[in-house]
């Protein structure tokens, strides 16, 4: 697999609200059908453990990430009234984490900085 330098992946975990989780199960398959025309997505993922919902997603640097939060905007501000936000990383470079910081402020966001790494 070969990972497209500058890569920045996002890991947002949201805990469902009781009795929304079949809410939010439907509302990741529109997410999903929606981030599928991303060119400068390369994965993205849904996994659940009980009322945890976790997104796997990795973008072509901040611009990928920035795109893809103005194309699931509307779809976000739905989750977030199902779900709260309880952690995020974001994970990449950081010239790319830098030009995430402000836009991303308000999120609380947990910064993880690419050291090295390998990609078959």
């Amino acid at each position: 697999m070969s990972i497209p330098a500058p890569l920045v992946s996002l890991h947002p975990y949201f805990k469902v609200h009781p009795g929304q989780l079949e809410a939010a199960a439907g509302l990741l398959r529109e997410f999903v059908a929606r981030t599928q025309s991303e060119e400068r997505m390369r994965f993205y993922e849904f996994t659940l453990n009980g009322d945890i919902v976790f997104c796997r997603e990795a973008y072509v640097g901040a611009e990928g990430v920035l795109a893809h939060l103005k194309n699931v905007g509307d779809l976000l501000d739905r989750m977030l009234k199902l779900a709260e936000l309880v952690r995020l990383e974001v994970h990449g470079p950081a010239v790319e984490l830098d030009k995430l910081r402000e836009p991303l402020g308000g999120l609380k966001a947990e910064w993880f900085t690419y050291q090295c790494g390998l990609a078959r």
